[in-house]
């Protein structure tokens, strides 16, 4: 059973070099410590006892540490930055359909609830997939 846990601490360790998300390092060290526990123990119960409770009692006491280490300002990427922004149609946008609104210089395909016509302006509301959904801005809403 030593050899078990041994492979599986190797598989992990492996599988969590090639992630590298930090997702099955505490399974790998409950892995190695249940090796040791196999050396004295031939109960298989008592192994995935070790196991199980290394591995989740590792995940919750290293939980606040590696949400630090982790921690990392998000840069906004094009594609957050148009949200929020003001574009202006230039393909006629069909109820439910797709168009064309250039925003920050750059022409996305978008879509709306309700039609829009060519040259009104638009508020970005989000981003689904490769389009935009976008609300028409009413003279009134400057």
């Amino acid at each position: 059973m030593t050899l078990f846990w041994l492979v599986l601490f190797v598989v992990l360790s492996l599988f969590e070099l090639a992630t590298v998300n930090l997702v099955s390092i505490w399974f790998a060290i409950g892995a190695i410590i249940t090796t040791f526990v196999s050396l004295v123990s031939d109960n298989i119960m008592i192994h995935l006892a070790v196991f199980a409770i290394s591995s989740i009692l590792l995940l919750l006491l290293t939980k606040p540490f590696v949400k630090k280490i982790k921690k990392r300002d998000v840069v906004p990427t094009n594609l957050d930055r148009v949200i929020g922004k003001v574009g202006v149609v230039t393909e006629v946008i069909e109820k439910d359909g797709i168009g064309e609104v250039k925003v920050l210089g750059k022409k996305w395909s978008a879509y709306s609830d309700k039609e829009i016509k060519e040259n009104c302006k638009v508020k970005i509301l989000s981003i689904d997939g490769v389009k935009l959904k976008v609300e028409e801005i009413k003279e009134s809403d400057n």
